[in-house]
């Protein structure tokens, strides 16, 4: 098998592990496979994909969109960041808890995390590039962020001062998002 699950968390948000075939060359390994993935529960289609590039200390997030949703498989090819995903579901019976990884170059860790779910990270090597798979296309009219240090959330992230966008730093926190209308379009639905 090309890939494991590592865990399910939030009812939601899954760690896949790929197989990797090293050796003295290097290594190889699959990063996405449609039937496989179908098989635990992702069968989205991806429409597009983005690569970040970050500095050590950056905080990107947190993200999402709501028109329309987007659902994300992220991994790290350069470097290490901490990845966050906020449930960010009006009903949902996880809604404002959070999950949290180390995804690094070296553990080759993937996260997909649903639509629902607001995501950032926090760059913990001297640079990292985080590359991720959408499910929709990206609509600035569409998106949200949601506040990095948010107390009604409570994210334990690894440092206190982050490099961050004006837009990241002046977000809007989950009760403000939960009283918007576009809360409704990401409704929890068991």
């Amino acid at each position: 098998m090309p890939f494991t699950i590592e865990g399910e968390h939030l009812g939601a948000i899954k760690v896949i592990v790929p197989r990797v075939f090293e050796d003295h060359r290097g290594y190889f390994l699959e990063a996405y496979r449609k039937d496989v993935f179908a098989g635990f529960g992702i069968a989205d289609e991806f429409v597009q994909d983005n690569h970040s590039r970050s500095r050590r200390g950056v905080i990107r997030g947190l993200h999402f969109q709501w028109e329309p949703p987007i659902a994300k498989l992220m991994r790290v090819t350069v470097g290490s960041v901490f990845l966050v995903a906020v449930d960010i579901r009006r009903g949902s019976p996880t809604i404002g808890q959070w999950f949290g990884l180390e995804v690094s170059a070296e553990n080759q860790r993937q996260v997909w995390a649903p639509a629902g779910f607001a995501r950032g990270f926090c760059t913990l090597s001297d640079w990292a590039e985080l590359q991720y798979k959408c499910t929709n296309h990206y609509n600035p009219a569409g998106e949200g962020s949601i506040r990095w240090d948010d107390p009604d959330i409570g994210i334990e992230w690894p440092i206190s001062d982050p490099i961050m966008s004006d837009k990241d730093r002046h977000a809007m926190t989950l009760s403000g998002w939960l009283a918007s209308d576009g809360a409704d379009q990401l409704a929890y639905s068991p």
